[in-house]
């Protein structure tokens, strides 16, 4: 391991906090796992064997400075954001270090943007929140594919996922959200989120092959519609999911995801498309690759790396796209996911 000052993970005992520890093990980062279960984190450490054990609690910001204290970073993988992402980026700021989180939840995300954007540009910190397969994935695409443009008409993100095996807490999450939103759904127009009633509908989405034309849920609302408009001018982003995976998202009798492989991922499949129109013209991009919980650890973690080695393109709270060069840092994503962007 480095001898540097180590990358904390709070939330390291969940699902996607696993897989984070062992990208960043893997990249010979020194590494703190942190989380409310002190007894699960020990028994993880001693899996692991090469990790430091610092529990803490959201409502004990006294526990989160300890195990922030001497950090380079704090990668936060512990849902619901809307419980821990305001109590950790807080703590992040108050020792100095950057903060990543992994939260797809909207509100959560725009309260990131909207609620800590003054104290990290006051501290000159990054703050990257929606660092994962929903929300960072598509920002660095849309970012990527509109190339010089600097603002858009349209914006339309598809996710052509196999199926969904959601993890306990994207389960926990989505009840906050819903409850958040009182049950309402949500869509990013005319330049602002708006809450609506309307029931959803299906279309046909072609995806890249070999994937093809696929019947997906319109306005399948995800993080995107943050992340996006962040940095981006334009009035109106779009999000689309397959049927099968919001079917399987939609049933609580879906298990969680199982792994299949050595690196623990699942038989899992995706493939995201952006589509962003200006002027009458069209560019696209998209990703394809296995499992988008483990594909959120070399998200995240490749912010982390970028960040401490100087290339962060700017400091107070960013989107992915605002934060990096996108297509640079979806080319480093290679072999976990196979980028075709416009030429």
């Amino acid at each position: 391991m480095s001898a540097t000052a180590a990358v904390v993970v709070f939330g390291a005992t969940g699902h996607t906090g696993r897989f984070v520890v062992t990208e960043l093990r893997r990249r010979g980062f020194a590494t703190v796992v942190s989380g409310r279960d002190a007894a699960r984190l020990a028994v993880l450490a001693a899996e692991w064997g090469d990790v430091e054990v610092r529990p803490a609690t959201v409502d004990d910001a006294g526990s989160l400075d300890r195990a922030l204290a001497g950090a380079a970073a704090v990668v936060n993988c512990a849902g619901p954001f809307a419980v821990t992402a305001g109590p950790v980026v807080e703590a992040a700021l108050r020792a100095g270090i950057p903060y990543v989180d992994v939260a797809a939840e909207i509100e959560a995300n725009a309260s990131m943007f909207a609620d800590h954007a003054e104290a990290a540009r006051a501290a000159d910190t990054p703050v990257v929140p929606a660092m994962a397969f929903y929300g960072g994935l598509g920002d660095l695409l849309v970012t990527a594919a509109m190339g010089e443009w600097t603002a858009a008409d349209t914006v339309h993100v598809a996710y052509g996922l196999n199926g969904w095996h959601p993890t306990p807490g994207t389960r926990v999450a989505g009840r906050v959200s819903h409850e958040r939103r009182a049950g309402r759904r949500v869509r990013f127009a005319q330049g602002a989120l708006r809450y609506h009633d309307d029931n959803p509908w299906e279309q046909d989405w072609v995806f890249p092959e070999p994937v093809g034309r696929r019947a997906v849920i319109a306005e399948f609302t995800m993080a995107d519609v943050v992340t996006v408009p962040s940095h981006v001018a334009v009035p109106e982003v779009r999000t689309y999911m397959t049927v099968e995976a919001a079917r399987d998202l939609a049933d609580e009798d879906t298990p969680a995801p199982e792994a299949v492989d050595a690196l623990g991922r699942s038989d899992q499949t995706f493939v995201v498309e952006v589509v962003v129109s200006a002027g009458g013209v069209e560019r696209r991009a998209s990703a394809r690759g296995r499992d988008i919980y483990a594909v959120t650890a070399p998200l995240a973690v490749e912010a982390v790396e970028r960040i401490l080695a100087g290339h962060a393109r700017t400091t107070g709270v960013a989107s992915a796209g605002a934060m990096f060069d996108a297509a640079d840092f979806l080319r480093a994503l290679s072999p976990h996911v196979s980028v075709e962007l416009p030429h």
